[in-house]
């Protein structure tokens, strides 16, 4: 399996999921540059977390129309897979790849903490291998976190299995006491009806190293090569 990472102007979070993936998962990574539209024969692309164009308009609202993000768009419409953390959640959003749009936190300011989430289905690629009835520890950082959907897509969403995690407390209790943006339903990650474009504003990436006391996120990859791997 090859991945391929992008980086966008003020994307801080690619050099961390080349690291996971190449250096902890031993997998083959692609450096991708948003202005070239070649994703070199990646099959899994990843949107890193970051601050893309300055967030200016709105997270991911330039990103979107940055050259690759066409070729990304007809990966995705092939079926092929694509996860966006944090900014790159908010991208993919911006790009009609997934439902909703991610919103100012309801504090109105920027968050930066350990969270805890819960995996709602283990019948995706990203979530096959986590034990739904465990929380994982996982931290965030954003600005515009909160995810907003109407109620028929929200509906819908359920309907289909496509909430991938909620925020909930350390006993793995969901309420809004443990919903630290003001997400409709605590939920932190979402993916497609297709179940190959996932996004999720909690950084895997930042817990998945025994060096940083915390492999919570680890999981995920893990997840993800039991599926996809060759």
């Amino acid at each position: 399996m090859k991945f391929g990472v992008i980086t966008f102007p003020g994307s801080n979070c690619d050099q961390d999921m080349i690291y996971v993936l190449e250096t902890i998962m031993g997998q083959q990574v692609e450096q991708l540059w948003h202005k070239d539209p070649d994703l070199k024969g990646c099959e899994f692309i990843v949107l890193p977390g970051g601050f893309s164009y300055g967030d200016y308009l709105r997270s991911g609202a330039i990103a979107r129309f940055s050259p690759i993000m066409n070729s990304v768009i007809e990966h995705a419409r092939k079926g092929g897979y694509v996860l966006g953390v944090c900014n790159g959640f908010q991208i993919l959003t911006e790009s009609g790849l997934l439902p909703g749009a991610l919103l100012h936190n309801a504090n109105q300011k920027f968050i930066c903490k350990n969270v805890h989430l819960k995996a709602q289905t283990f019948q995706t690629v990203l979530t096959n291998q986590i034990d739904l009835f465990k929380p994982l520890n996982i931290p965030i950082a954003h600005a515009e976190g909160r995810y907003h959907v109407d109620a028929d897509t929200l509906e819908s969403l359920n309907e289909y299995g496509q909430v991938l995690f909620r925020y909930c407390d350390e006993n793995g209790k969901v309420d809004a006491a443990a919903n630290p943006n003001g997400s409709v339903d605590n939920i932190a990650g979402v993916c497609n009806r297709e179940m190959n474009v996932f996004g999720m504003m909690p950084h895997p990436e930042r817990a998945a190293d025994a060096e940083l006391g915390n492999e919570d996120g680890k999981v995920l990859f893990e997840s993800i090569l039991n599926i996809v791997s060759v």
